[in-house]
């Protein structure tokens, strides 16, 4: 998800800027510097726009780490171009060098890696050698401390660079300790992680490192799942083929063209071990359901080291097949000209093809998505956050533009950790907690809190809750009812009276917001927050629904008629919105006919839900109730001709 800078091309991921994310200390320590010294040197105009900026020079690095990875094995030309710049402008990468991720550096990492293997393959004497090796042994340490995933190319290379050092007798106990000790300085950045914890300055953080056991677990990820993208285990067979595939249809083949010497052949067999090691472990760990095209966008990440690999073989088998044909066939000139102009051809169709989708010049959605959900917030408010999307871009305009400092985010998520309250309850000023940490499931447990309990304790401040509450912890049911308030519900007490036509003159039109339904790719942040939004609109209307046919009494028609009303504005306000519309108004006009009509004319309701029935059948064939749909469809149809034929009959006796 990101959020716009007011920069052209730029955008910045709303990962909270104010702690370390989990394991992550370089690329902590890099924004602090780039948060720092940008703004200062007059190249930034917000926090955003600064990490978003620093990612942009660690992608356009590890392109350039790329390139000279090539140039040193193959010598410049055009297959060291395609190397770096196909990297740069293929989609992941510059998807994910625009904005504020960890992956950035990581691909810098990897560059510098790569560089620096094939410096050491070609180095020409023992004292160059082990210069690299220790520079090697330096950037593998501060690579690990940036992204774990590194350490499968890192389990390739140490073996390797031992073996080639103990084959030219230039292995030793002391080079060993040495290359060891290089290896442990690049991790020295953990040390911030426990001095982080300890002085607890960070209003927001994750973990607590004060204690070997919490700092293992923070570095494990144990919280998250060790090399696993969810703490559950499931093999998706799927990634197997579609990554080998993917991965392989444009290096592989490239590379087994252009027919390298023995000792050329090295490096690649190397980084094509590192490739399949990579593969496969990651098709095996990576357990999220990638049919949900948000969870395929949070698997693609991690296609970026392997990509890598591949473009440089890629360009590695094009400098190698112009070598060859040259060698084989001369007219250098020619096969010179042909490799830049296939170079020149495949970097113009990849900048053509990833253009619209990765620029974000002007993409502010998430950005204005967090503005109206602070903008609507009550004053004082305590505001229960639920998922990435509200969490973290309502923590990046709190906690770094400073908007609505009277308000108090909790993250529902991280309340259920033990170590939330200890590290951060204090951050959480007037916000009351009344344990160390909100288990749903266990909530008699020392220590431990329900949500209702939580709920009761700060009964003096507005409650909201933002996108929902857990369906694991109910208790907060007997003493608290919510109320819809746009993308959050209102927890207001249970005896506190609801006034339904006053509650829907508040919610009309909360927000301002004007893209258009189904305006962004399925996969995108941008999609789930306009989709947030157009359901908000109708969420005063489904409550009304809900709330009728839940209730006995004179109310419920006045409900269901409020409820009719509002959904039937919403629609004929918008050409274009979402298909649910037209099943809810639907059931709202048959549930109103059924209750009385209340001032309505029975023929409108039935053709009102003949109609948007139909219509939402036109839009979702493959819903599960489509048959029960169809069925009440001709159940409609039938009580509109019998209803029509009793009027027509009662017209004729009145001229008779």
């Amino acid at each position: 998800m990101s959020l716009s800078s007011s920069h052209p091309g730029l955008s910045v991921v709303s990962r909270p800027l104010v702690a370390h994310p989990p394991g992550y200390p370089v690329f902590t320590l890099l924004a602090w510097l780039s948060l720092t010294l940008m703004p200062t040197l007059s190249l930034s105009v917000s926090p955003a726009h600064s990490i978003n900026l620093l990612s942009s020079l660690l992608g356009a690095g590890a392109s350039g780490g790329l390139c000279f990875t090539v140039c040193r094995l193959a010598g410049p030309g055009p297959g060291a171009v395609l190397a770096g710049w196909g990297f740069a402008v293929s989609r992941l990468c510059w998807q994910w060098s625009v904005v504020a991720e960890v992956f950035s550096l990581n691909n810098l990492f990897i560059g510098l890696i790569f560089s620096l293997t094939a410096s050491f393959h070609c180095a020409g004497s023992a004292t160059q050698r082990s210069k690299i090796a220790h520079l090697g042994a330096l950037c593998c340490g501060l690579g690990l401390c940036n992204q774990h995933t590194l350490v499968l190319y890192v389990v390739v290379i140490i073996p390797w660079v031992l073996l080639c050092l103990y084959s030219h007798r230039e292995l030793s106990v002391s080079g060993l300790m040495s290359l060891g000790l290089c290896f442990l300085g690049g991790l020295l950045p953990y040390v911030y992680l426990p001095i982080s914890s300890y002085v607890n300055s960070a209003r927001w953080s994750w973990g607590d490192q004060t204690s070997s056991s919490g700092l293992l677990t923070h570095l494990l990820r144990t919280e998250y799942g060790t090399f696993s993208l969810v703490p559950t285990f499931k093999l998706n067979v799927y990634i197997y083929a579609t990554t080998l595939i993917e991965l392989y249809q444009l290096g592989v083949p490239m590379l087994s063209l252009s027919f390298p010497s023995r000792r050329r052949c090295v490096v690649p067999w190397l980084l094509t071990a590192m490739l399949l090691l990579y593969s496969l472990f990651f098709a095996w760990r990576a357990n999220l359901d990638i049919s949900r095209p948000l969870l395929l966008g949070v698997v693609e990440r991690f296609w970026l080291q392997s990509d890598a690999v591949v473009f440089v073989l890629a360009g590695l088998g094009l400098s190698w097949t112009h070598s060859g044909l040259v060698t084989r066939l001369g007219r250098e000139g020619l096969w010179s000209a042909g490799g830049w102009l296939f170079t020149v051809g495949i970097l113009a169709h990849m900048v053509h093809s990833n253009y619209r989708e990765c620029d974000q010049s002007s993409n502010t959605v998430v950005e204005r998505f967090g503005r109206e959900l602070l903008a609507s917030v009550p004053p004082g408010a305590i505001v229960l956050t639920r998922g990435d999307l509200p969490g973290n871009s309502l923590r990046y305009l709190h906690y770094c533009q400073g908007l609505r400092p009277d308000v108090s985010l909790v993250d529902q998520e991280m309340m259920t950790y033990s170590w939330y309250v200890a590290k951060l309850g204090q951050h959480h000023r007037g916000v009351h907690f009344p344990g160390r940490w909100w288990d749903p499931v266990q909530t008699e447990k020392e220590d431990t809190f329900s949500l209702e309990q939580f709920l009761s304790y700060n009964t003096q401040r507005p409650l909201l809750a933002c996108i929902g509450l857990p369906d694991g912890d109910p208790s907060w049911e007997r003493s608290f009812s919510r109320w819809p308030l746009g993308v959050c519900d209102l927890l207001v007490p249970a005896k506190e009276h609801f006034h339904p036509e006053e509650w829907a003159r508040r919610t009309h039109n909360i927000y301002n917001w004007t893209e258009p339904h189904n305006s962004f790719p399925p996969g995108s942040w941008e999609r789930v927050a306009n989709e947030e939004m157009w359901q908000a609109r109708m969420k005063t209307a489904f409550f009304l629904f809900d709330l009728a046919d839940r209730i006995q009494g004179d109310g419920k028609a006045r409900l269901f008629e409020l409820s009719y009303t509002l959904y039937k504005e919403i629609v004929e306000t918008y050409p274009d919105y979402p298909p649910n519309w037209d099943k809810n108004l639907a059931l709202a006009s048959e549930r109103l006919l059924r209750s009385g009509s209340l001032g309505h004319s029975p023929d409108s309701l039935l053709t009102c839900s003949i109609q948007h029935f139909s219509l939402y059948l036109d839009k979702e064939p493959t819903d599960p109730q489509a048959a029960a749909i169809r069925t009440a469809i001709s159940h409609l149809l039938q009580e509109r001709t019998r209803l029509r034929c009793l009027v027509s009959c009662v017209h004729n006796e009145c001229v008779y």
